[in-house]
């Protein structure tokens, strides 16, 4: 249940449209629906703007494709991430649907275009090449969210010349996220560059130092660069999540 669905339905029963009867069951399945595994949050998007999301490690096909049913028959888009091609395939062949992506790992099934939501362009900034899967699952969940995203990569601080030559792409975009893992310095000097905010996600990404991220998030989190935000280590996710409700404000 959407805030469009549910302040169209409450004026379909004020115009007659719709008898109130039937507008008592759709009310019925919020705010959520008990499965064999789960209990499905119908009413996160009418709470918080954004439909609740399936995450995939942990859990059978079997028990996505009762979620992703639950969620579709309560007239929501769904996002699958963190979703292996093996599990995907059954819950695409079970549900006859969905769009998944290998390397972002997601499995979306909406509208090919989702509707335009954001105000303004969230651009996902990279530091190598070796963060492309947490650049792309940050960019296709701001894409299934309904905003304009565009991608910058392999602009790490080792070649400063290549960030500055995109300039003007990062100083038009409302909202940047910024990938780098190594020391996980890039946000910060994308910070020195632009006014507005900047979500930090370190990678996982470094030699043994780099302690699986950590030396990248610790590196963001004391950024000297105070419009700069960070988020958990790989979480592309939420990088997204956050940039979308701050597109639409």
């Amino acid at each position: 249940m959407t805030r469009d669905r549910l302040l169209a339905l409450l004026r379909s029963v004020q115009d007659g449209g719709t008898p109130p009867e039937q507008a008592l069951e759709e009310f019925a399945q919020l705010p959520f629906v008990d499965v064999a595994d789960a209990r499905v949050d119908t009413h996160r998007a009418l709470r918080g703007g954004l439909p609740e999301v399936v995450f995939a490690p942990g859990k059978t096909a079997e028990q996505m494709v009762d979620i992703v049913r639950v969620l579709g028959d309560a007239g929501q888009d769904v996002l699958v991430t963190r979703c292996e091609a093996e599990p995907a395939a059954r819950v695409q062949e079970a549900l006859a649907g969905g769009h998944y992506e290998p390397v972002s790992r997601t499995l979306w099934f909406g509208p090919e275009q989702p509707e335009i939501r954001g105000k303004g362009k969230i651009v996902v900034v990279s530091a190598g090449t070796a963060d492309a899967p947490v650049v792309a699952e940050a960019v296709r969940v701001a894409y299934c969210f309904g905003n304009k995203v565009e991608s910058l990569v392999d602009v790490g601080v080792a070649g400063l010349h290549r960030l500055l030559a995109s300039n003007d792409q990062i100083r038009e975009a409302r909202v940047r996220i910024v990938v780098a893992g190594m020391e996980g310095a890039l946000p910060s000097v994308v910070g020195g560059l632009v006014e507005g905010p900047v979500i930090g996600v370190p990678t996982s990404v470094g030699y043994g130092a780099a302690f699986g991220g950590v030396a990248a998030l610790l590196g963001m989190l004391t950024s000297c660069a105070s419009n700069v935000v960070v988020v958990n280590i790989d979480n592309g996710f939420g990088a997204a999540h956050v940039a979308t409700l701050i597109n639409r404000l």
